[in-house]
């Protein structure tokens, strides 16, 4: 159809083009496809200040799987365990540049486990073993240093024993790589307690040093990349690590001005009673957390153990409560710690509640022994159980991605 001046004109019906006989187009199949994505993209909510997770719950859940490595030294569940870190991570982890910071950890583990190996080979190993693969030259020691030696035999049952006791430490620290990851640091000190404030401030700049230090590492071998120079050897490191602490410092810096202008350090009056027995307090409870945990841990304190230790989280919870009235800090917007939370935390908590039932009453089947050399076995349960942890990724917000351009297609 076409106007007075001879332009075409397109007519719709709903919010379709029309065709040529006045009914509306069917949409193209592509389109159909795109819509059908579009559709099944957004059933899985998205992130934002009211339904983000608490940072604490990471952290929890981060811990569990970490509590489950130390019950086990089973490769297959351990890397059953690392898989199931890294899944989460893949799945919520966020575009911040804290965020970044899991394949760092990831081979700060894998260095971990080549170090033990090389110890293992060069320093020897206390486990005995039958099957020798080298015998490298043993240098001899003076009589003070007895019970140490320097080459000799490398034995396959040694390096087994290692690469176990390498791998468990490798997945501890990977389970620590994912907090950082998927928990905010920011957010997390806000919701300390006004009395773990001091430490907690400590702490997360401790914990962010890490992972602002790599996203620096990047940006600069990056830009020396760019420029047509060397990033890697002895000459890119020095070259890199002098911006990279120099940028540390300056943030180290602007934190501390920037708590300086907000009032950080003030704190109210309180009565002399009420210090002397909020220091009782928490000294006590600490005490008898301390207590109660060996307890638990021994044969022989299995009948006070839990009372005491329940006793002293009491009396440590009162005291942090009665410290915290010192403290003269308001939260803005306060972390609401919902559902999600409770899920997350709970998973987290359950592999490692489940691991350690399992530790008890099956030990051979989670420390597989080395002498003889026989195969690990996956044992069905503690594996069901390390499953758990998979639960964050299905019930949390997808964090928000920032969309990648699609590239147009050019006229023929």
């Amino acid at each position: 159809m076409r106007s007075g001046d001879g332009e075409p004109v397109t007519t719709t019906v709903g919010n379709r083009p029309a065709g040529r006989d006045g009914w509306a187009q069917p949409p193209a199949p592509d389109a159909i496809q795109s819509q059908g994505s579009r559709h099944r993209r957004n059933l899985t909510p998205k992130a934002t200040r009211t339904n983000a997770v608490h940072p604490g719950a990471w952290w929890i859940w981060a811990l569990g799987l970490g509590t489950a490595a130390t019950r086990t030294t089973n490769p297959l569940l351990l890397t059953l365990l690392i898989g199931v870190a890294g899944y989460v991570v893949a799945a919520r982890r966020s575009e911040a540049p804290w965020a970044r910071s899991y394949g760092a950890f990831v081979k700060l583990g894998i260095a971990v486990l080549g170090i033990r190996l090389a110890f293992a080979i060069v320093l020897g190993s206390p486990i005995p073993g039958t099957h020798v693969i080298v015998t490298l030259p043993e240098v001899p020691l003076p009589h003070w240093a007895q019970g140490i030696r320097i080459g000799g035999r490398v034995t396959a049952e040694g390096l087994v024993f290692a690469l176990y006791d390498g791998l468990k430490l490798a997945t501890l620290l990977i389970c620590v790589g994912a907090a950082n990851a998927l928990a905010n640091p920011a957010r997390l000190l806000k919701s300390l307690p006004g009395a773990l404030y001091e430490a907690g401030v400590a702490v997360v700049v401790a914990l962010t040093f890490a992972p602002n230090l790599i996203a620096d590492a990047q940006r600069l071998r990056a830009a020396r990349r760019l420029r047509g120079r060397a990033d890697r050897g002895l000459r890119g490191l020095l070259h890199v690590g002098l911006p990279v602490l120099e940028g540390a410092l300056e943030r180290s810096v602007a934190l501390a001005a920037a708590m300086d202008a907000r009032g950080y350090g003030r704190t109210a009056e309180v009565p002399p009673a009420v210090r002397r027995t909020t220091a009782a307090l928490t000294l006590g409870g600490l005490l008898g957390v301390c207590a109660g945990t060996y307890g638990l841990l021994t044969a022989e304190g299995g009948t006070y153990g839990l009372p005491v230790l329940l006793a002293g989280l009491a009396a440590a919870l009162g005291g942090l409560w009665l410290g915290g009235r010192r403290s003269l800090r308001t939260r803005y917007r306060p972390d609401a710690w919902g559902v999600r939370a409770w899920l997350v935390a709970g998973s987290g908590v359950a592999v490692a509640a489940l691991l350690i039932v399992s530790a008890a009453y099956d030990p051979s089947a989670l420390r597989p022994g080395v002498v003889p050399l026989v195969a690990p076995t996956l044992p069905l349960r503690p594996a069901a159980a390390i499953l758990l942890g998979l639960l964050p990724a299905f019930v949390t917000p997808a964090p928000a991605r920032t969309p990648t351009p699609t590239p147009r297609k050019q006229p023929s």
